[in-house]
């Protein structure tokens, strides 16, 4: 079982239970307990969790929370893979790219390899360190600092301030939800201000969401939806919503296949 999938299993736990033991872990997945507390120690520094004697607790008010990176990158993760590739061919070397936080953009990054001279600026530590790892070293990767979120997003002043220094070609947006009246939304107010830099950066906007984010509203909007010039899903979209979205003139993309396993 990878790492996000155990990581998964504890916060389904959590959210039914108030504590949760390492050894009950450990028994119930058949993995050691030093791998269950390494995995309760990135969960306690996500701050998705607490920390306690043998095992874990539940924080208070954990459902608001932003969740943590390395649970979202289990969730639909083959649908995720999908839309990455999708993304993946509206790329050409020699781009200048912005790609924001998220786990839909974390994939996308993963994917980046035979695509020469790219520079890309991102918002995302773990995006920034899979981008340089996918080219092989060779892209220009800029990361513009900031405040660190759950999610490995960096955020605030000091990354709105950078990013608005600069220009892209292509925005490559994650986002937590997309209403037809709220446009694309975050629970993160921080991380909404940076993201509304990111695309006003770039030439091209192109928001990278699985079917699960439609029909969401969160706290804080980031764009409204006749800001998008792409929006690329997953074929999980019911056709209803697809159409809705249609005759909104959104230019929705359906990624097709489900992604390599993960």
């Amino acid at each position: 079982m990878l790492a996000p999938e155990r990581r998964r299993y504890l916060l389904q736990e959590l959210s039914v239970r108030e504590t949760v033991r390492v050894s009950e872990v450990a028994h119930t997945l058949m993995v050691s307990e030093m791998t269950v507390r390494r995995d309760i120690d990135a969960l306690d520094g996500e701050g998705v969790l607490r920390k306690v004697h043998g095992g874990a607790a539940r924080l208070r008010g954990t459902q608001e929370a932003e969740p943590g990176f390395s649970v979202n990158l289990g969730r639909q993760r083959q649908a995720k893979l999908a839309i990455g590739r999708a993304a993946r061919e509206l790329l050409r070397p020699g781009a200048t790219i912005a790609i924001s936080a998220g786990t839909t953009t974390y994939c996308l990054a993963g994917l980046l390899t035979g695509l020469e001279g790219l520079t890309v600026v991102t918002n995302s530590l773990t995006g920034a360190d899979v981008a340089r790892r996918s080219t092989g070293g060779e892209a220009t990767v800029i990361l513009t600092g900031g405040e660190r979120t759950p999610s490995e997003a960096l955020v605030g002043p000091v990354a709105t301030a950078a990013i608005r220094s600069l220009h892209v070609d292509i925005c490559f947006l994650g986002v937590h939800g997309i209403h037809p009246d709220g446009g694309l939304s975050t629970p993160n107010l921080a991380e909404a201000d940076t993201n509304a830099a990111l695309a006003e950066s770039a030439d091209r906007l192109v928001v990278l969401a699985d079917h699960t984010k439609f029909g969401i509203r969160a706290l804080a909007p980031i764009v409204p939806l006749a800001a998008v010039d792409t929006l690329i899903t997953d074929a999980g979209i019911p056709d209803e919503v697809r159409s809705s979205y249609a005759e909104l003139g959104v230019n929705l993309l359906v990624a097709s296949g489900t992604g390599e396993p993960a």
